[in-house]
């Protein structure tokens, strides 16, 4: 058995447990992060049956999935990186979900985009949970408007996503969201990486993003 896939089956098995200790019933997603590894540490987890990958850069996902996409109908590809609005027409032909949706501009270019190609995506709102000025997202005050504003493009908006700040507890970031997310009536909640998926899934997490704990550390 290849290693990613030894490491996806390690962390399914660990997220059960936590799930069973804490009586959850939904079974997060999990979302393979494989930006920057190739077909080569990849292809083995698609062949073990795995469909949720997310990548970082627009440009590198088109090179990494254009092909693999078109033979394998189900995968699932998901932008966790930044949008820039002159890359939204390339992100809308190849990703099935955003999850860095941050200003009424990028909202409104991914909306007219969608139309032109009669694709329907699946939106995450990107909340800056840390009111951290280096980060994007959108500040806690603004995210009921631009859900709203979302809402009136017809966008599929799926719930929220966060990075929470590195140097503190994730914990408390994570319980803000899930308030935020409820408030807001969601049923996702994009959140936990590898050093912290477990308090994401305690917090309602419903997919986590795992990069390193699957295929390892990046060069």
């Amino acid at each position: 058995m290849h290693k990613t896939v030894q490491n996806l089956i390690d962390i399914q098995k660990e997220i059960k447990l936590s799930l069973d200790t804490l009586q959850i019933n939904k079974v997060p997603k999990i979302i393979a992060v494989s930006k920057t590894f190739g077909m080569d540490k990849i292809l083995p987890l698609i062949e073990h049956g795995h469909l949720d990958f997310g990548e970082n850069k627009v440009q590198e996902a088109i090179e990494k999935w254009s092909d693999v996409k078109l033979n394998n109908k189900n995968l699932k590809l998901h932008l966790i990186g930044g949008l820039q609005t002159n890359k939204v027409k390339l992100a809308v032909k190849l990703f099935d979900f955003i999850h860095s949706v941050d200003s009424e501009k990028l909202a409104k270019k991914i909306s007219e985009e969608q139309i032109k190609q009669k694709k329907n995506l699946k939106i995450f709102i990107q909340v800056n949970i840390g009111d951290e000025q280096q980060k994007s997202g959108v500040n806690k005050s603004s995210v009921s408007d631009l859900y709203s504003y979302c809402k009136t493009l017809n966008l599929d908006v799926a719930g929220l996503m966060c990075i929470p700040p590195f140097e503190k507890p994730s914990d408390k970031f994570f319980k803000e969201m899930n308030m935020l997310s409820k408030n807001l009536n969601l049923n996702e909640l994009s959140m936990g990486m590898s050093s912290d998926y477990l308090d994401a899934i305690k917090n309602a997490a419903t997919y986590v993003r795992i990069g390193s704990n699957i295929f390892g550390q990046r060069s």
